[in-house]
């Protein structure tokens, strides 16, 4: 069997998808990890640390000698200096999103890669949200989508409904930013495209 150019830490689909979209097919290491912030911690000092403690926690479950790249990521929607996880039920759902509604939110898809090196990229993107009923808040809970997805909406489904706009990379709000995992990727020699970047 030939074996894998890269380990995915994590058992997120939606970043499975992002990198067979660009040609990766990671061997998937499925762990458990706390992810709870810690006191005081700002959402972008967040993002990256969780990206490398599943990174990191990966890794460590692998054959000493395992020379595969080992991938993690984090992403997190924050506004009013809050982080905002993954619902817990439908009331914190739609209070996501009534908190949401009708203004511009941050979300932060921070990336680490181990190999060689450790390399770390965050990327941030904001998005505004046009005004949400209670009642459509409801209804999108009702549907299923947005009770495993940070903030509660999901951009590549019925959660587009609500964006009105999108400030920077629509795959990081997805959950990995394509640009800037090609970028660690190829630091490491996996190179996707000829895209000039250089192996460092």
């Amino acid at each position: 069997m030939t074996p894998p150019r890269l380990y995915l830490a994590s058992k997120s689909p939606r970043r499975r998808e992002l990198l067979a979209r660009i040609g990766v097919t990671p061997a998937i290491i499925a762990m458990e990890l706390d992810e709870a912030p810690l006191p005081g911690e700002a959402p972008e000092d967040y993002a990256r640390r969780v990206a490398l403690d599943k990174a990191r926690a990966g890794r460590a479950l692998l054959p000493a000698d395992c020379e595969v790249p080992v991938l993690g990521a984090d992403t997190l929607v924050t506004i009013d200096g809050r982080i905002l996880g993954k619902p817990r039920d439908a009331e914190d759902a739609v209070a996501m999103l009534r908190l949401l509604s009708g203004r511009t939110h941050r979300v932060l898809s921070a990336v680490a890669l181990l190999g060689r090196a450790e390399r770390l990229a965050l990327n941030v993107s904001e998005v505004s949200f046009r005004p949400i009923g209670e009642g459509e808040a409801r209804a999108y809970w009702a549907s299923g989508e947005p009770a495993d997805k940070a903030g509660g909406y999901a951009i590549q489904g019925l959660g587009a409904l609500f964006v009105q706009e999108l400030r920077g990379s629509y795959s990081g709000v997805m959950g990995l930013p394509v640009y800037e995992t090609a970028q660690l990727l190829a630091a490491e020699g996996i190179l996707l495209l000829d895209t000039g970047l250089t192996s460092a």
